[in-house]
């Protein structure tokens, strides 16, 4: 039997569990099981009444999480008509898996594509110094419905589009990221995971009842205008995405310069 890809740590006596993407070698892209793993990992979440915080990161240091492997899901078939997509990441944040326990990210490293899922579904962001964010959808034919959905929420307008439309030509810095709100608070490179825990410690310490609760109300503020926008994705990702083999003609190109912001 393989080793799990997502690692996770409890402890009891603070009440915090730290979930680890653990396929360093790979950026810590997302496999088909470990997207069926982080799922169950989520959902397993609501029945541990000891765990009252929790924080997401990835191993390695190299990146937080770079996305989809698309080795791992070349073969998935797709349903033809174009107002539908199977997703694998789509259940991979702990919202979509009705956990309601705050949720930290730790990001260390590249942040891209894919990684928005989780990042969206988090209530705020601790970054390394040296830690990036970008989404190469773009510029590799594909549509960047999702991931822009998620990170509007967090973003203002301006800067979520340039993001997605700049592609991999550009990556935002943890300090512009942090002057745009998408991330709470800078660490020292390798700090992140030691700060995003220290705060977690900190929620956990809180009546739980009192915690859910206010989660529960800040999410519904973007639930509104949220499920609206996914319910146009999946058409819109059929309908503009370049067919996979002229997207992997795109992805041969990889490796070119680009600047941080």
């Amino acid at each position: 039997m393989s080793a799990p890809l997502i690692r996770t740590e409890r402890d009891k006596e603070t009440g915090v569990a730290v979930v680890t993407l653990d396929r360093a070698e790979k950026h810590n892209a997302i496999t088909l099981d470990m997207a069926r793993e982080l799922a169950a990992v989520w959902r397993g979440f609501r029945y541990e009444d000891e765990i009252r915080a929790i924080v997401v990161t990835g191993a390695g240091g190299r990146a937080f999480c770079t996305g989809i492997d698309r080795d791992a899901v070349a073969d998935i078939p797709q349903p033809s008509s174009p107002y539908t997509i199977d997703d694998p990441l789509l259940a991979i944040g702990p919202k979509a898996n009705d956990l309601w326990k705050p949720v930290i990210a730790a990001v260390e490293g590249m942040a891209c594509g894919g990684a928005f899922y989780l990042i969206g579904e988090a209530e705020f962001v601790v970054a390394g110094e040296d830690a990036t964010f970008f989404d190469p959808h773009t510029t590799y034919g594909m549509v960047s419905a999702f991931e822009t959905i998620h990170m509007a929420q967090r973003m203002p307008y301006g800067e979520i589009a340039r993001m997605a439309l700049m592609g991999s030509a550009e990556r935002i810095s943890a300090r512009r990221a942090y002057e745009t709100g998408l991330v709470s608070e800078v660490t020292e490179t390798g700090g992140a995971l030691e700060a995003a825990v220290r705060a977690a410690t900190v929620v956990a310490g809180h009546p739980t009842e009192a915690v859910q609760g206010t989660v529960r109300a800040l999410w519904s503020v973007t639930e509104a205008s949220r499920a609206p926008a996914l319910s146009h994705a999946p058409h819109l990702v059929t309908l503009g995405n370049l067919p996979p083999e002229r997207q992997a003609g795109l992805f041969t190109g990889r490796g070119k310069g680009y600047r941080t912001r």
